[in-house]
């Protein structure tokens, strides 16, 4: 721990709950984060996680949707409690979870049935009953996304459009049954995850909206880099046994989907200069990675199984 530096300082003095705390007693070391400064605040015997919004991120996230949804997924068991949150800028204190390790890909590997634990996690929040702010639409987002690179400038990479053009074969089986929406994270990246071995929270809340939420299970399955073994796992922990076919492929449509999605907002990070990671290469991963997924000769066996919905 480390005394904190001023804009933690500044943060904390908008915050009531601390507001009045002497800087003396108070320690911040600071966390992960790709776009958003993250600390862990202590101060007495109490620990707190401070986020500071990355710049420019209000361009493409709605903080008082976010505001709303953290605090449902808090009331559902799932998130960690919302102490504070500004929802001009996103500036959010949340209570720090003793105990838990924030997972990783390799974490996801090693941690014996960590997939599963996750899984759970996940299905509570979708049969919560609760209903987010926000309708995460794919397609609508794509186009969103565009709008903001073309406002910005930004290169595409080659044949971008030309993949959005294929995917319309993916809306149409996914439009043939679609599926009761349910509150989903929508971006469930590894280190969204918070485990103690026997049980997860999922944290950071700024993409969550009514989904589908085979879109929650495809996203962690290709942000945590799972295998056959671990998506059987996965699966079955979250449909208590076997999946049926039409949901084991949706699961897997949407793993090429959210990596056309996420190519986009890696280019936004790369056109706003964001320093943290090369998010140029960031983004042609992802895009070749979901090009290479729906180029393979199980994907229109996954989109028949859509298509033709349960059995």
């Amino acid at each position: 721990m480390a005394k904190p530096e001023a804009e933690v300082l500044d943060a904390l003095k908008r915050i009531p709950l601390l507001a009045d705390a002497q800087a003396a007693g108070i320690e911040a070391s600071r966390l992960g984060g790709l776009t958003n400064r993250n600390y862990k605040i202590t101060a007495g015997d109490q620990r707190y996680v401070l986020r500071i919004p990355g710049d420019k991120t209000g361009e493409y996230i709605n903080r008082k949707v976010e505001a709303h949804n953290a605090r449902l997924a808090a009331e559902a068991g799932v998130n960690a409690e919302v102490l504070f949150f500004d929802a001009g800028d996103g500036l959010m204190l949340c209570r720090h979870l003793d105990g838990c390790v924030s997972m990783t890909p390799d974490l996801f590997h090693n941690r014996a049935g960590a997939p599963a634990r996750a899984a759970r996690a996940l299905r509570r929040m979708h049969r919560s009953g609760l209903t987010f702010a926000f309708r995460f639409e794919l397609f609508g987002m794509i186009d969103d996304y565009l709008g903001v690179l073309a406002r910005l400038g930004a290169e595409l990479p080659p044949g971008y459009h030309d993949v959005v053009r294929e995917a319309g074969a993916v809306r149409r089986a996914l439009d043939r049954h679609p599926a009761p929406l349910a509150p989903c994270h929508c971006d469930p990246l590894s280190e969204n995850f918070l485990d103690d071995g026997r049980r997860m929270w999922v944290v950071d809340w700024e993409y969550s909206g009514m989904n589908d939420p085979l879109w929650d299970l495809g996203d962690m399955s290709v942000e945590a880099g799972f295998d056959e073994a671990q998506d059987r796992e996965m699966m079955e922990a979250y449909c208590d046994g076997p999946a049926p076919r039409h949901l084991q492929g949706r699961m897997v449509i949407y793993k090429a989907m959210c990596d056309l999605l996420w190519t986009l907002w890696g280019l936004i990070q790369f056109a706003n200069k964001n320093p943290v990671d090369d998010f140029w290469a960031y983004a042609l991963r992802r895009f070749e990675r979901c090009k290479a997924l729906m180029a393979g000769p199980a994907f229109s066996h996954h989109l028949e199984a859509v298509a033709a919905g349960p059995a």
